[in-house]
């Protein structure tokens, strides 16, 4: 009998910000959703709206598969551009979960639960892009994004 060997798994990425935000940090959200899902790996979010969902919707333009680690206990609270929903029912103890789940987190934005995202990120040793303006923290990587032409 032939054992099946594993393919190389997608890397998941995730995106952290504010769960409500302005028309431009949701179109550079969505920007960064279509970026991840054109190089092929899993966009990693809370699921939730704002930034999560602007990310959600720009990885599924591109064909992408999300996933969206809900604070709640039901699925259906998750946004409309999530295909896998996990409940975790631990309210904002679930942004360990998406750090450690992550293979790098990209900030876009955001408030205290951003920053204790970014902060578990470091701790964990992953890769952790903050898009400017941001939190000035050692250990980042700022990335000013340009505008589109």
């Amino acid at each position: 009998m032939k054992v099946p060997v594993k393919a190389e798994a997608r890397k998941q990425i995730g995106v952290i910000g504010a769960g409500d935000c302005g028309s431009e940090v949701r179109a550079l959200a969505e920007r960064v959703g279509r970026e991840i899902a054109k190089r092929g790996a899993v966009l990693l979010c809370g699921g939730l709206g704002g930034v999560m969902e602007a990310a959600a919707y720009g990885a599924k333009k591109e064909g992408g598969i999300t996933l969206g680690i809900l604070p709640g206990t039901l699925r259906e609270e998750a946004n409309l551009w999530i295909d896998i929903a996990v409940v975790s029912g631990m309210g904002h103890a679930r942004n360990a979960l998406i750090a450690q789940s992550s293979d790098a987190l990209i900030a876009v934005n955001g408030e205290y639960g951003t920053l204790s995202e970014i902060a578990l990120g470091l701790k964990m040793g992953k890769p952790v892009v903050v898009l400017e303006p941001g939190w000035k923290i050692e250990g980042v990587h700022r990335v000013k994004i340009r505008k589109k032409p």
